[in-house]
């Protein structure tokens, strides 16, 4: 029997919870128990008797999950305080995002403890399944948010996206077609602007062109392309993803001068370091800064905003690796390449190359690893 541990998210502004009484109910079935924070589900909606009806136990506070539990199922990074509540023999189980965040890496490091990364498991295809529901949410909130924040008194332009009759509708850049960019430009064909959709895969790019059945131009993103761009926009979405590594910038500071005064900047890659040279990451409580004039919105948890459809969402998708996790320990990634590539730290070493190569340490295989295990 496996303990699964459920503490409340406590980055801030953060009101998703890991697991739902849905999920409960299906590890409880598999003879596992389930201890719950007091509280953890109230961001989203979800109340402590939903949870003890399908099982679950409910204890005070997160240190009681942590002592009790040694399987712990989180959304976000845990935070300083949670990573000093990690020991050797809980397995983590939860977004890191550790290429962006060294400080938190090397922490994990001296836990001992084994840290699986929702954002870098495979499914047979090389996409990223349990990133994806997620990715769903934030492209379609980066383009509500921007939108938004172009209002007048949120210090836009005061530009209305999607124009009125006599009036040209506003211009959306989208730069990068996967799942967080295609969301993005539906919501903003949705919203009535001229939309453009950027990226470096022609093939992705034909792809697009159906999906959004021509009502967006697809264009190349080259730098030239996306610098003769700039001037003629008024919100920018960036949603570009380099699997489990730094993101690379797709706009500088000196690019900044070419856009309108009160444009908008939305970087749905700031988990990953941020596809802008000028972004750093901000919270819903505080989620714009201003720079040469451009607004930037750069909230690390855009779909905590919504916690009642994310966590939802995120439980449908987390949920058959999270039981198979819990049946069979760390042999659950043995037969499957794509779960084992979820494996970033394990006895104090990295197992995923592009975190170690931005720690500056030597990456200890993944196969290596569960084997010593």
């Amino acid at each position: 029997m496996t303990i699964i541990g459920v503490p409340t998210e406590i980055k801030t502004h953060e009101y998703r919870v890991a697991l739902t009484p849905s999920g409960v109910r299906e590890l409880t079935d598999h003879g596992h128990e389930v201890i719950v924070q007091a509280g953890a589900g109230e961001g989203s909606a979800i109340t402590d008797d939903a949870y003890i009806e399908q099982g679950a136990r409910i204890v005070p506070d997160a240190e009681a999950v942590f002592e009790q539990a040694n399987l712990i199922v989180k959304v976000k990074e845990p935070q300083p305080v949670e990573v000093q509540r990690l020991r050797p023999h809980h397995t983590l189980f939860t977004y890191l995002h550790l290429a962006a965040d060294v400080e938190l890496t090397r922490g994990l490091m001296d836990t001992g403890a084994t840290c699986i990364a929702y954002e870098t498991v495979e499914d047979t295809r090389g996409r990223l399944p349990l990133l994806a529901p997620m990715s769903e949410v934030a492209g379609k909130i980066a383009t509500q948010s921007g939108a938004f924040m172009l209002q007048r008194p949120l210090g836009g332009r005061g530009v209305l996206l999607g124009g009125v009759p006599g009036v040209a509708a506003g211009k959306v850049m989208v730069i990068g077609g996967g799942v967080v960019g295609q969301n993005a430009a539906e919501i903003a064909i949705g919203l009535g602007a001229e939309t453009y959709v950027y990226d470096r895969s022609i093939d992705r790019l034909r792809e697009l062109e159906v999906l959004l059945n021509g009502r967006a131009s697809t264009c190349f993103a080259s730098t030239l392309e996306i610098e003769q761009r700039l001037p003629d926009v008024d919100l920018v979405v960036g949603a570009v993803l380099v699997h489990g590594a730094k993101a690379p910038h797709v706009i500088t500071r000196d690019q900044l001068k070419l856009m309108k005064p009160g444009s908008v900047l939305v970087d749905v890659s700031i988990d990953q370091g941020g596809c802008f040279e000028t972004s750093r990451p901000t919270t819903h409580a505080e989620p714009t800064y201003v720079v040469d004039g451009v607004v930037h919105y750069c909230v690390a948890n855009m779909p905590g905003a919504v916690p009642t459809t994310s966590t939802y969402a995120l439980t449908n998708a987390t949920m058959p690796y999270l039981v198979r996790l819990a049946d069979q320990g760390l042999g659950a990634l043995a037969g499957d390449p794509g779960f084992l590539a979820g494996l970033n730290v394990w006895d104090g070493k990295v197992t995923y190359a592009p975190v170690a190569e931005v720690v500056g340490v030597e990456a200890t295989a993944p196969d290596a690893a569960l084997a010593a295990a």
